[in-house]
Protein backbone atom coordinates (compact mmCIF):
# COMPACT_ATOMS: atom_id res chain seq x y z
CA UNK A 1 0.00 0.00 0.00
CA UNK A 2 1.08 2.98 -0.93
CA UNK A 3 -0.31 6.76 -0.03
CA UNK A 4 1.44 9.55 -1.31
CA UNK A 5 0.03 12.72 -1.23
CA UNK A 6 -1.12 14.11 -4.42
CA UNK A 7 -1.79 17.63 -6.27
CA UNK A 8 -5.74 17.34 -5.99
CA UNK A 9 -7.75 18.09 -9.08
CA UNK A 10 -10.44 20.18 -7.99
CA UNK A 11 -8.16 22.62 -5.30
CA UNK A 12 -11.18 23.87 -3.80
CA UNK A 13 -13.32 21.51 -3.24
CA UNK A 14 -14.67 21.05 0.19
CA UNK A 15 -14.09 17.72 0.86
CA UNK A 16 -15.85 15.91 3.87
CA UNK A 17 -13.55 15.21 7.29
CA UNK A 18 -15.23 11.83 7.68
CA UNK A 19 -16.57 9.14 4.84
CA UNK A 20 -18.35 6.14 5.93
CA UNK A 21 -19.06 3.46 3.30
CA UNK A 22 -21.48 0.53 3.06
CA UNK A 23 -19.33 -1.79 0.57
CA UNK A 24 -22.58 -3.59 -1.10
CA UNK A 25 -22.50 -5.91 -4.15
CA UNK A 26 -19.57 -8.30 -3.69
CA UNK A 27 -22.01 -11.69 -4.26
CA UNK A 28 -23.65 -9.89 -7.17
CA UNK A 29 -20.50 -9.48 -8.82
CA UNK A 30 -19.57 -12.84 -8.07
CA UNK A 31 -22.69 -14.17 -9.60
CA UNK A 32 -22.47 -12.05 -12.33
CA UNK A 33 -18.52 -13.74 -13.31
CA UNK A 34 -20.07 -16.99 -12.92
CA UNK A 35 -17.78 -16.66 -9.85
CA UNK A 36 -18.85 -18.54 -6.49
CA UNK A 37 -19.09 -15.43 -3.34
CA UNK A 38 -15.94 -16.02 -1.78
CA UNK A 39 -14.33 -14.61 -4.88
CA UNK A 40 -16.53 -11.68 -4.58
CA UNK A 41 -15.48 -11.16 -1.09
CA UNK A 42 -11.80 -11.01 -2.61
CA UNK A 43 -12.21 -8.80 -4.74
CA UNK A 44 -14.43 -7.11 -2.41
CA UNK A 45 -10.95 -6.26 -0.25
CA UNK A 46 -8.95 -5.18 -3.11
CA UNK A 47 -11.64 -2.42 -3.57
CA UNK A 48 -10.98 -1.94 0.07
CA UNK A 49 -7.71 -1.91 -0.46
CA UNK A 50 -7.93 0.97 -3.12
CA UNK A 51 -10.39 3.52 -1.01
CA UNK A 52 -8.11 3.49 1.85
CA UNK A 53 -4.99 4.80 -0.46
CA UNK A 54 -7.41 7.21 -2.49
CA UNK A 55 -8.68 8.17 1.09
CA UNK A 56 -5.59 8.98 2.34
CA UNK A 57 -4.38 10.57 -0.78
CA UNK A 58 -7.29 12.92 -0.76
CA UNK A 59 -6.66 13.97 2.88
CA UNK A 60 -9.97 12.70 4.55
CA UNK A 61 -8.86 12.06 7.95
CA UNK A 62 -11.97 9.58 8.77
CA UNK A 63 -13.11 6.49 6.82
CA UNK A 64 -15.19 3.72 8.11
CA UNK A 65 -16.11 0.57 6.47
CA UNK A 66 -19.28 -1.14 6.92
CA UNK A 67 -17.24 -5.07 6.40
CA UNK A 68 -19.98 -7.04 8.06
CA UNK A 69 -23.17 -6.75 10.36
CA UNK A 70 -24.43 -7.95 12.59
CA UNK A 71 -27.19 -9.02 10.73
CA UNK A 72 -24.99 -10.74 8.38
CA UNK A 73 -24.43 -13.56 11.33
CA UNK A 74 -27.52 -14.92 9.33
CA UNK A 75 -25.86 -16.16 6.47
CA UNK A 76 -24.85 -19.70 5.58
CA UNK A 77 -22.28 -20.79 8.04
CA UNK A 78 -20.14 -21.60 5.04
CA UNK A 79 -20.10 -18.06 3.82
CA UNK A 80 -19.73 -16.48 6.84
CA UNK A 81 -16.54 -19.22 7.80
CA UNK A 82 -15.21 -18.07 4.73
CA UNK A 83 -15.48 -14.32 5.46
CA UNK A 84 -13.90 -15.03 8.64
CA UNK A 85 -11.06 -16.31 6.99
CA UNK A 86 -10.71 -13.59 4.67
CA UNK A 87 -10.94 -11.39 7.12
CA UNK A 88 -7.84 -12.98 9.04
CA UNK A 89 -5.92 -13.10 5.78
CA UNK A 90 -6.56 -9.80 4.87
CA UNK A 91 -4.86 -8.42 8.49
CA UNK A 92 -2.14 -10.36 7.92
CA UNK A 93 -1.31 -9.18 4.42
CA UNK A 94 -2.56 -5.10 4.87
CA UNK A 95 -1.70 -4.21 8.39
CA UNK A 96 2.44 -3.94 8.14
CA UNK A 97 1.36 -1.63 5.06
CA UNK A 98 -0.85 0.75 7.00
CA UNK A 99 1.19 1.08 9.47
CA UNK A 100 4.56 2.00 7.27
CA UNK A 101 1.91 4.41 5.95
CA UNK A 102 0.50 6.38 9.32
CA UNK A 103 -2.94 4.46 9.23
CA UNK A 104 -4.45 3.82 12.45
CA UNK A 105 -6.74 1.02 12.44
CA UNK A 106 -9.47 0.49 14.72
CA UNK A 107 -12.66 -1.78 15.00
CA UNK A 108 -15.85 -1.57 16.21
CA UNK A 109 -18.91 -4.08 16.83
CA UNK A 110 -19.17 -6.45 18.97
CA UNK A 111 -16.52 -8.64 19.29
CA UNK A 112 -18.21 -11.30 21.58
CA UNK A 113 -19.06 -13.66 18.36
CA UNK A 114 -16.30 -13.67 16.96
CA UNK A 115 -13.03 -16.16 17.26
CA UNK A 116 -10.58 -15.79 19.86
CA UNK A 117 -8.12 -15.87 17.22
CA UNK A 118 -9.84 -13.18 15.01
CA UNK A 119 -10.26 -10.93 18.49
CA UNK A 120 -6.04 -11.67 19.43
CA UNK A 121 -5.51 -10.47 15.95
CA UNK A 122 -8.03 -7.39 15.85
CA UNK A 123 -6.38 -6.07 19.34
CA UNK A 124 -2.39 -6.34 17.92
CA UNK A 125 -3.33 -4.78 14.89
CA UNK A 126 -4.81 -1.85 16.85
CA UNK A 127 -2.05 -1.59 19.38
CA UNK A 128 0.53 -1.71 16.48
CA UNK A 129 -0.86 1.05 14.78
CA UNK A 130 -2.11 3.20 17.52
CA UNK A 131 0.14 6.08 17.21
CA UNK A 132 -0.62 6.56 13.96
CA UNK A 133 -1.76 10.33 13.08
CA UNK A 134 -2.66 9.99 9.37
CA UNK A 135 -5.68 8.26 8.17
CA UNK A 136 -8.17 6.94 11.02
CA UNK A 137 -9.52 3.92 9.12
CA UNK A 138 -12.50 2.01 11.01
CA UNK A 139 -13.41 -1.44 10.24
CA UNK A 140 -17.01 -2.01 11.17
CA UNK A 141 -17.58 -5.84 11.76
CA UNK A 142 -20.33 -7.75 14.12
CA UNK A 143 -21.65 -4.35 14.12
CA UNK A 144 -25.30 -3.02 14.19
CA UNK A 145 -26.51 0.76 14.65
CA UNK A 146 -29.24 -0.90 17.35
CA UNK A 147 -26.75 -2.97 19.03
CA UNK A 148 -24.49 0.15 19.42
CA UNK A 149 -27.35 2.48 20.41
CA UNK A 150 -28.47 0.04 23.28
CA UNK A 151 -25.06 -0.50 24.57
CA UNK A 152 -24.86 3.25 25.07
CA UNK A 153 -28.34 3.41 27.12
CA UNK A 154 -26.96 0.29 28.88
CA UNK A 155 -23.53 1.80 30.41
CA UNK A 156 -25.79 5.24 30.92
CA UNK A 157 -28.56 2.85 33.18
CA UNK A 158 -25.22 1.18 35.13
CA UNK A 159 -23.56 4.61 35.91
CA UNK A 160 -27.36 6.12 36.99
CA UNK A 161 -27.55 2.82 39.16
CA UNK A 162 -24.23 3.14 40.55
CA UNK A 163 -25.10 6.56 42.16
CA UNK A 164 -22.28 7.87 39.32
CA UNK A 165 -24.65 9.53 37.32
CA UNK A 166 -27.92 11.57 37.63
CA UNK A 167 -30.80 10.70 35.06
CA UNK A 168 -31.18 14.42 34.13
CA UNK A 169 -27.66 14.74 33.14
CA UNK A 170 -28.29 12.14 30.43
CA UNK A 171 -28.33 14.25 26.97
CA UNK A 172 -27.32 13.81 23.57
CA UNK A 173 -23.54 14.15 24.39
CA UNK A 174 -23.90 11.48 27.11
CA UNK A 175 -25.11 9.04 24.64
CA UNK A 176 -22.74 9.75 22.30
CA UNK A 177 -19.90 9.21 24.20
CA UNK A 178 -20.38 6.05 25.02
CA UNK A 179 -20.85 4.99 21.05
CA UNK A 180 -18.38 3.02 19.48
CA UNK A 181 -17.34 6.19 17.62
CA UNK A 182 -17.33 8.44 20.47
CA UNK A 183 -14.75 11.20 20.13
CA UNK A 184 -14.82 11.12 16.56
CA UNK A 185 -16.66 13.45 14.34
CA UNK A 186 -19.77 12.17 13.01
CA UNK A 187 -19.42 10.90 9.21
CA UNK A 188 -20.21 14.03 6.82
CA UNK A 189 -20.57 11.35 3.69
CA UNK A 190 -22.20 8.01 3.59
CA UNK A 191 -21.57 5.88 -0.14
CA UNK A 192 -23.26 3.11 -0.12
CA UNK A 193 -22.54 0.72 -3.47
CA UNK A 194 -24.91 -2.10 -4.94
CA UNK A 195 -28.09 -0.14 -5.87
CA UNK A 196 -29.69 -0.09 -2.79
CA UNK A 197 -31.04 3.00 -1.11
CA UNK A 198 -30.81 2.24 2.87
CA UNK A 199 -28.66 2.10 5.43
CA UNK A 200 -29.13 -0.99 6.59
CA UNK A 201 -28.80 -0.61 10.45
CA UNK A 202 -25.09 1.13 9.91
CA UNK A 203 -24.28 3.89 12.75
CA UNK A 204 -28.12 4.88 13.08
CA UNK A 205 -27.04 7.68 15.84
CA UNK A 206 -24.11 9.12 13.65
CA UNK A 207 -25.83 9.53 10.32
CA UNK A 208 -28.06 11.65 11.50
CA UNK A 209 -26.90 14.46 9.36
CA UNK A 210 -24.84 13.02 6.36
CA UNK A 211 -25.11 13.10 3.15
CA UNK A 212 -25.97 10.13 1.50
CA UNK A 213 -24.82 8.93 -2.12
CA UNK A 214 -26.13 5.80 -3.62
CA UNK A 215 -24.64 4.18 -6.56
CA UNK A 216 -25.55 0.89 -8.78
CA UNK A 217 -21.58 0.69 -9.08
CA UNK A 218 -20.92 -3.23 -7.54
CA UNK A 219 -18.68 -2.44 -4.62
CA UNK A 220 -15.81 -4.57 -6.24
CA UNK A 221 -16.03 -2.44 -9.77
CA UNK A 222 -15.73 0.72 -7.43
CA UNK A 223 -12.58 2.87 -7.85
CA UNK A 224 -11.34 6.20 -7.82
CA UNK A 225 -12.91 7.48 -10.36
CA UNK A 226 -16.59 6.37 -8.36
CA UNK A 227 -14.73 7.93 -5.27
CA UNK A 228 -14.72 11.45 -6.65
CA UNK A 229 -17.80 11.37 -8.09
CA UNK A 230 -19.05 10.64 -4.48
CA UNK A 231 -16.88 13.62 -3.50
CA UNK A 232 -18.12 15.81 -6.36
CA UNK A 233 -21.60 15.18 -4.85
CA UNK A 234 -20.60 15.96 -1.33
CA UNK A 235 -18.90 19.65 -2.51
CA UNK A 236 -22.38 20.47 -3.94
CA UNK A 237 -24.48 20.06 -1.49
CA UNK A 238 -25.25 22.77 1.11
CA UNK A 239 -25.35 21.47 4.89
CA UNK A 240 -27.91 23.25 7.01
CA UNK A 241 -28.14 21.01 9.89
CA UNK A 242 -31.79 22.42 10.54
CA UNK A 243 -30.90 26.31 9.46
CA UNK A 244 -32.60 28.00 6.46
CA UNK A 245 -30.24 28.24 3.71
CA UNK A 246 -29.37 32.43 4.54
CA UNK A 247 -28.57 31.01 8.23
CA UNK A 248 -26.42 28.09 6.84
CA UNK A 249 -24.16 30.48 4.17
CA UNK A 250 -23.32 32.63 7.38
CA UNK A 251 -21.91 29.67 9.06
Amino acid sequence: MSIPAEKSPHPARPLPEHVAVIMDGNGRWARSHTLPRQAGHRAGAKAARRIVEACGRRGIRYLTLFAFSSENWRRPRREVGALMKLFLDVLDREVADLHRNDVRLRFVGDRANLSPAIQDRMRASEARTAGNTGLQLFVALSYGGRWDITRAARRLAEAVAAGELAPGDIDEAAVAGQLCLAGVPDPDLLIRTGGESRISNFLLWNLAYAECWFTDRLWPLFDEADLDLALDFFASRQRRFGRVPEEAEEA
